[in-house]
């Protein structure tokens, strides 16, 4: 069934922010592209319009601690997706979360957007939920252009997985199938046209938990943290080198304010 979602406040969230790290200085110029293109998909439409989609990366993981405005970034993201190819786009997640804390949008985007109508909203409450929709996701007719899952981690809970699985690291084993199965869905789509991924996952510390799993999985990592003044910071997170090269940090501001998602900048710093 399809709900349209138009920009709804959320409470006002804990500060959060973030940098980008980037590996090497050939092809310096290439990755700061492709940051700004992968980070402005999550804000403003009219900024996502000028990216060339064919760079970005078919999965990605957005990871923040909590009340950082992580569902208003990946709302954003599936507005702009459909905005962009008009394509469906399928937003999947907890309903009732979702009601509890409904995302913003970015400043100047009308309520009433036929975008809106393209954005599929699926409910689900547990591992069976998400493994269920992506065994099924090669009898879909036409793929959507991208699927996002809100709090991917949250729908593994720990007790129920280590008694299905009769281990008690259930958990990781569950998250490990359900990515595979995600991994192999989206590579499927990708044979016919652009299809994206994009999970959220919470995190408590300075990094996304089960980091390890993600990576396997995962090509794009984006985290979240903040800067302390009511702001957050955005960052991609790209494996070093390890060779001694020079390295970039690269961040997106974001604020959330007046019940809107607002980019204050992307900023490039000195090299480390």
């Amino acid at each position: 069934m399809n709900h349209a979602l138009p920009p709804t406040p959320m409470p006002p969230s804990a500060s959060v922010s973030h940098t980008v790290v980037f590996s090497g200085e050939a092809g310096s110029r290439v990755s700061l592209h492709r940051f700004f293109a992968a980070s402005e998909r999550f804000f403003s439409v009219r900024q996502a319009d000028r990216l060339n989609d064919n760079q970005s990366d078919p999965i990605t993981l957005l990871s923040g601690p909590p009340s950082c405005g992580k569902t208003s970034l990946l709302f954003q993201f599936a507005f702009n997706s459909a905005s962009q190819c008009n394509r469906h786009v399928v937003f999947i997640c907890n309903r009732r979360k979702l009601e509890s804390k409904p995302p913003y949008l970015s400043q100047g985007i009308d309520p009433s957007s036929d975008t809106f109508q393209r954005i599929q909203m699926k409910y689900v409450d547990d591992e069976e939920g998400i493994k269920n929709y992506f065994a099924a996701f090669h009898l879909h007719d036409t793929f959507p252009a991208a699927v996002v899952v809100d709090d991917f981690g949250d729908l593994f809970e720990e007790r129920s997985c280590q008694e299905k699985y009769n281990n008690p690291r259930g958990r990781d084993l569950a998250m490990v199938r359900t990515l595979a199965l995600c991994h192999n869905a989206v590579n499927h789509a990708n044979k016919t046209g652009p299809c994206k991924l994009l999970l959220s996952d919470t995190h408590h510390g300075d990094s996304p938990r089960l980091l390890f799993i993600y990576k396997r999985w995962v090509p794009a990592i984006f985290t979240i943290r903040g800067d302390g003044s009511g702001s957050f910071v955005l960052m991609k997170s790209n494996s070093s080198s390890g060779s001694g090269s020079s390295v970039r940090t690269r961040t997106a501001n974001y604020s959330i304010a007046l019940q809107y998602l607002f980019l204050e900048g992307i900023t490039q710093d000195s090299e480390l």
